[in-house]
């Protein structure tokens, strides 16, 4: 198909619309919950208060502000997509902030800016009728009447344009790690599906076998692992594609796909680190030098141990625990022995050249 042919079919695939609408009007869409901020997404406002300051600033002097994107459902309702910071920043600031984090953030109070040193101390509201911390009524409506532009992804537009444009935009933004935006999407997708890769993630078996430090588990990357465990057992990898576009690419398929049986793959998930916990501990996926197990998780050795264990499961789960132990920790050590996994699975390897080579061989070396 012809560039020009595959623009206009792409443009097909998404219908939208646009508005100026005022901070009271967005206000009150979101009191009156026609504007939705799934838990989930939420939890990823990470502005400091200087950040928010700042974007009340912009908004009080009127300085352009990028513009939000919502996605308009079946009920007309906005699903927000990107401008989680701005609007969450503002609901905080005039007290309608719903959910887990309203009592964890509390009120917003403003430190002073090089414009407005004023704003230090202030808030929406006095924090006592004698009190001069409020930033009045006069400023109240400027704030209120200042806009911001929404661009709207209309309910007639293609799904997967829905996700597609989540990841663009929040990708890189706020901090968010890639798993977190990929998070945010499986909850759009299939809340059952997400809620149970969360829990799997917290298995205990899985968390001692992985011994991720805190700052990974912050970012998600546990639930990141059992997606790459599900992934590499349920959808090919096209060779070619960084892993982080296989996993984007994977999701979908297992989130709204009819032969992923949810069920069994969570039988398998924990009978795999059950083994791999009996046997290694937190060992199980760290390089072996020939004495012992040193350093940190290794990406490699975890795609090969755990892939490896969950298809060879039923052979594996046969032994007695003595054998099966025996066998994991003896496969353990000789994957270092092997020409393939040390060829690619090293620090100079690229993930694409990784998967293709390392996935293959995972069943058949922890075959029995």
């Amino acid at each position: 198909m012809a560039l020009a042919d595959e623009i206009k079919a792409a443009r097909k695939e998404i219908v939208s619309d646009s508005y100026d609408m005022s901070i009271g009007e967005i206000i009150n869409l979101y009191k009156n919950e026609e504007i939705k901020i799934h838990p989930a997404f939420q939890r990823l406002f990470r502005w400091d208060d200087t950040r928010k300051t700042r974007f009340i600033e912009s908004l009080l002097l009127g300085i352009p502000v990028p513009p939000i994107f919502v996605y308009q459902d079946e009920d007309g309702i906005w699903e927000l997509i990107d401008g989680l910071q701005r609007l969450s920043t503002i609901f905080q600031f005039v007290d309608v902030l719903r959910g887990p984090r309203r009592e964890e953030l509390g009120t917003l109070v403003l430190s002073g800016t090089n414009f407005l040193p004023a704003l230090a101390g202030k808030r929406w509201e006095p924090s006592t009728p004698e009190s001069d911390d409020g930033i009045g009524q006069a400023q109240q409506l400027e704030l209120k009447r200042a806009r911001l532009r929404v661009e709207i992804l209309k309910k007639e537009s293609d799904v997967q344009a829905k996700f597609e444009l989540f990841q663009r935009l929040n990708t890189g933004g706020a901090g968010l790690t890639q798993q977190e935006v990929r998070n945010c999407v499986a909850v759009m997708l299939n809340k059952d599906f997400f809620d149970w890769l969360v829990s799997a993630s917290n298995a205990p078996d899985f968390l001692n076998t992985t011994n991720q430090t805190e700052a990974a588990l912050d970012a998600q990357a546990g639930v990141e692992l059992a997606l790459r465990f599900v992934s590499f057992r349920n959808v090919p990898y096209e060779p070619g594609l960084d892993v982080h576009e296989y996993l984007d690419k994977a999701l979908p398929k297992l989130a709204t796909g009819t032969t992923f049986n949810q069920a069994a793959e969570d039988a398998t998930f924990k009978k795999t680190f059950a083994i791999l916990n009996a046997a290694l501990g937190t060992k199980a996926f760290k390089r072996w030098d020939g004495e012992e197990f040193r350093g940190s998780f290794l990406m490699s050795v975890y795609e090969v141990l755990a892939t490896g264990v969950s298809k060879n499961i039923a052979a594996i789960s046969a032994m007695n625990e003595a054998q099966r132990n025996d066998f994991i920790l003896s496969r353990a050590k000789s994957l270092w022995d092997n020409e393939i996994f040390r060829a690619n699975s090293g620090a100079g390897v690229r993930g694409t050249t990784r998967l293709v080579k390392l996935l293959p061989m995972a069943e058949e070396f922890l075959r029995p």
